[in-house]
């Protein structure tokens, strides 16, 4: 094991309190499942939970957490969400086992090389372009909503450049209705997600509608056999070490993967800084001089990107306080040990990006909006800021990701002005991702 970022000479262990008969901690989880996670620490390096009939342990210490998810095939994927999301979408690279990972994730690397960066990046800037087209000064939005929208239109056009009009393809409902779906189905009993309720005709019709869309632009791709710089030709041109192609289904499951990641990740992080832009009015008016000095209201392209350091710095503390996927799940294959303490096969394992990320001790103020945090502090220890994880699983997408939410944040704000209503505070969904309720803003069109 490597040698420990903290001088922590003992890791500590205990139970968190407040269990109920039968429920355990499932019901302070589902009540106020972001503060009772974050109080966690407070009690122990590893905290035992029981959901229900599930034990768990939260792992609330970075460098346990550093452990833990650079030691992949000891900690696999696993879970309840991550093996309800794996009978969704398949084997996709975000679900898949350790054991079939490394051979996808080599597959899939060159369509993240930063060589490809570039040409995405243009598509990207005409996509926010238009999605922001048909604003008018004084329009009232459902932030969430556009966001949503934008991104959609992103990831489809990065998927499909070939399709003359891959942002209006019909992905945007489907993936709506299959990843709440999914979120659903963790807490249903066996067998109900079969039974024929309103709820799942719904999901299975948008799982169809996904298969469908999937499978015709594959087989336009293949009959055409052209490279068209993005990612579904570069899934297709994939090939492991003895040769062997993505089978269709495997292009499927990879496909929407990277259409969940790429739309509801960054649509959250983008929701959210602007509701905290808007409660910090000095950290806005700096955004504005750096957006009309570089941009004078273009849209931002990937060649502005080194001009907008400001603009990526509040990014990165977006995604410090609110990260998008703020509770995941490993499974021990073997009996092991975690911070000196005894981890039965099969036991599940919770981390949480935003546990980690409101430590006092990691991140001084740490409820406090501060993008000049990045500014001068030295680069966090691995385990300490996971909004994307670590190690060989770490997001495969993360420079895209980011790429895109700069993009879309500095040519939004160079243009205009997002409110969000007053006297409505913004809360967060209880889900398996950290986005924003609906809420409304008012746009206001900036005059330099």
């Amino acid at each position: 094991m490597p040698a420990p970022f903290f001088p922590t000479t003992r890791f500590t262990a205990a139970t968190a309190p407040g269990a109920l008969p039968l429920l355990g901690h499932a019901a302070a989880l589902l009540r106020r499942p972001h503060a009772f996670v974050a109080g966690l620490p407070a009690h122990g390096d590893l905290v035992r939970l029981r959901l229900g009939p599930l034990r768990a342990y939260v792992v609330c210490h970075p460098e346990l957490v550093r452990r833990m998810l650079t030691e992949d095939r000891v900690f696999d994927k696993g879970g309840p969400l991550v093996d309800k999301a794996r009978e969704v979408f398949g084997n996709g690279l975000a679900t898949c086992p350790a054991a079939a990972h490394r051979r996808r994730r080599r597959m899939l690397q060159p369509a993240f090389h930063r060589d490809r960066l570039p040409g995405y990046a243009a598509l990207m800037t005409e996509e926010i372009a238009a999605a922001t087209a048909s604003w008018r000064d004084g329009d009232v939005i459902d932030v969430p909503a556009a966001m949503y929208r934008l991104t959609t239109a992103v990831t489809a056009r990065c998927l499909f450049a070939a399709h003359e009009r891959a942002g209006s393809l019909p992905v945007h409902e489907s993936m709506d209705v299959v990843t709440r779906g999914v979120a659903r189905r963790v807490l249903l009993p066996p067998g109900a997600d079969r039974l024929p309720t309103p709820g799942n005709r719904r999901f299975r019709r948008a799982q169809r509608c996904l298969r469908e869309i999937t499978r015709r632009l594959i087989a336009d791709y293949r009959a055409t056999g052209t490279d068209h710089r993005d990612l579904l030709s570069t899934l297709l041109a994939a090939r492991d070490e003895d040769g062997r192609s993505l089978s269709d289904a495997e292009v499927h499951e990879q496909v929407v993967t990277f259409l969940l990641a790429g739309m509801e990740t960054t649509a959250a992080t983008l929701s959210w800084a602007w509701t905290l832009l808007a409660a910090n009015p000095a950290v806005r008016a700096r955004l504005h001089t750096e957006l009309d000095t570089v941009l004078d209201g273009r849209p931002a392209r990937h060649e502005d990107l080194p001009a907008l350091p400001l603009t990526a710095r509040i990014v990165s503390e977006t995604l410090r306080l609110y990260p998008p996927p703020w509770i995941l799940s490993r499974t021990a294959t073997a009996d092991t040990e975690l911070g000196g303490h005894r981890v039965p096969a099969g036991t599940t394992l919770l981390y949480s990006p935003y546990l980690l990320h409101r430590r006092a001790d990691l991140f001084p103020r740490p409820h406090r909006f501060d993008p000049d945090r990045w500014l001068t502090a030295a680069r966090p220890a691995p385990g300490v800021y996971t909004p994307f994880g670590l190690g060989a699983r770490r997001c495969i997408g993360d420079a895209f990701g980011t790429t895109e939410a700069v993009l879309a944040l500095a040519t939004i704000a160079a243009r205009w002005t997002v409110a969000p209503t007053p006297g409505r505070a913004v809360r967060p969904t209880r889900s398996s991702s950290l986005a924003p309720r609906p809420f409304t803003a008012t746009l206001t069109h900036r005059v330099r």
